[in-house]
């Protein structure tokens, strides 16, 4: 509190703050809220495209309690409080339950303060909870959190680091502003290739959420390729996909429409019921492929390369196959296994499972989001920080980025 009756803290800024955009959301937080005010008493603009940039602003406001309530929210887009004390932490009272004031995280890097110390926060997830123990910090679910955990409560002591845009702008700064169907797919594709390219050099995955239009729109084939080839390396999808996948290689059809002219056959509604028992009874679709039974596809492709797969259920499937895992937390906890190696995740054609599988990833994640539906891909970038959308059907995406990865040199292969 200072002599004239008003509350003080200043704050700081580092990084490409003009060019992410970080000090003009500050200044609008800060001027929307009528019972504050600022005023910037040091500015260093970075003077090289890789130079950052630094500020330190004073706030004032008329209270406490409205300064702190600033604060946290300009904690929460990367600022840095000035003499922040360390995290406040309560004991979990009891499993799966969370104290009532518990700091609920962004999918942005972050850290927080203990014994005076700033610890990165391991896992990086949305939503979630802080528990730090033994002087490290990770990010844990709520359904996970075991009584007596010490969980960071209030917003003092943590920090965000928000995501840097450097001035030389990049295919995930300049095409992800908005979604249409106009914009140049062609050589789009071509720079997300090349971003896919960088990700496999950098020794992580690419991850493909499907859904079944892949396999009605004929576009199998074009992710086979892509499997086969190691240019993905990790499907997470539901049970719809692996199940119109394999009917495909049964029956010729999806859905019961025969893949080669697009009619309807005769009892092919019964077609995908067909291809569940007959997978049901050799035990799986591991099983299936030992047995010869299945001989090619997408998941018979994704299976032999030994990649990991996570076929995650709902209350629509039929059967499901017995390789869908039915429970939806033990569904996000074998998604969330792989989450860190993940580098970029390619989202095709299915809204509800992208948008599951894009609340587990980072924003550091680079995320491509592929619908027909203009709303579809509206609603899946929103949630992403770094996400190019596409308006587009299935085939003709994964038929371009198949050409134009095909093109280019083998990747690094990511085992393990």
């Amino acid at each position: 509190m200072n002599g004239q009756g008003a509350f003080v803290r200043e704050i700081e800024l580092r990084g490409h703050i003009l060019d992410s955009g970080v000090f003009g959301r500050v200044l609008e937080l800060i001027m929307d809220n009528e019972f504050a005010r600022y005023t910037i008493d040091n500015f260093s603009v970075g003077k090289t495209a890789t130079e950052s940039s630094t500020a330190r602003l004073r706030i004032e406001a008329e209270s406490a309690a409205a300064l702190e309530d600033l604060l946290d929210k300009l904690r929460d887009i990367g600022a840095v409080v000035a003499g922040d004390s360390d995290a406040v932490m309560e004991a979990a009272p009891g499993d799966g339950i969370l104290p009532d004031n518990f700091y609920a995280t962004t999918n942005l890097g972050t850290e927080v303060c203990v014994a005076g110390k700033w610890v990165e926060v391991a896992l990086t997830e949305m939503d979630c909870a802080i528990v730090v123990e033994d002087g490290s910090a990770r990010t844990v679910p709520p359904s996970d959190i075991k009584a007596g955990d010490a969980v960071v409560v209030g917003h003092s002591g943590v920090r965000v680091q928000a995501l840097q845009r450097p001035r030389r702008k990049q295919v995930f700064e300049f095409m992800s502003s908005a979604v249409s169907s106009e914009k140049p797919k062609e050589s789009l594709i071509a720079e997300v290739a090349r971003e896919l390219i960088a990700t496999k050099a950098q020794g992580k995955r690419v991850l493909l959420v499907g859904g079944p239009a892949i396999v009605h729109t004929g576009a199998g084939k074009y992710l086979e390729q892509l499997i086969r080839h190691d240019f993905v390396d990790a499907l997470f999808a539901g049970n719809a996909l692996a199940v119109h996948d394999i009917e495909s290689q049964f029956f010729g059809t999806s859905l019961g429409v025969d893949l080669d002219d697009a009619f309807p056959v005769e009892e092919g509604h019964v077609h995908h019921l067909r291809t569940v028992n007959r997978i049901r009874a050799l035990g799986g679709i591991g099983p299936a492929i030992e047995a010869s039974v299945l001989r090619g596809g997408i998941m018979y492709e994704a299976y032999r390369k030994g990649m990991p797969v996570v076929l995650a259920g709902s209350i629509r499937d039929d059967g499901p196959l017995p390789d869908v895992i039915t429970d939806v937390v033990e569904a996000q906890r074998a998604m969330r296994r792989y989450v860190p190696e993940i580098g970029m995740a390619l989202m095709v054609c299915t809204l509800l499972h992208s948008i599951a599988v894009g609340n587990l990833l980072p924003a550091s994640c680079k995320t491509i989001c592929v619908d027909i539906n203009p709303a579809s891909v509206t609603k899946l970038t929103d949630r992403g920080t770094q996400t190019i959308g596409l308006v587009m059907d299935a085939a003709s995406f994964l038929r371009e980025i198949w050409h134009a990865l095909s093109a280019k040199a083998a990747p690094t292969r990511v085992t393990g």
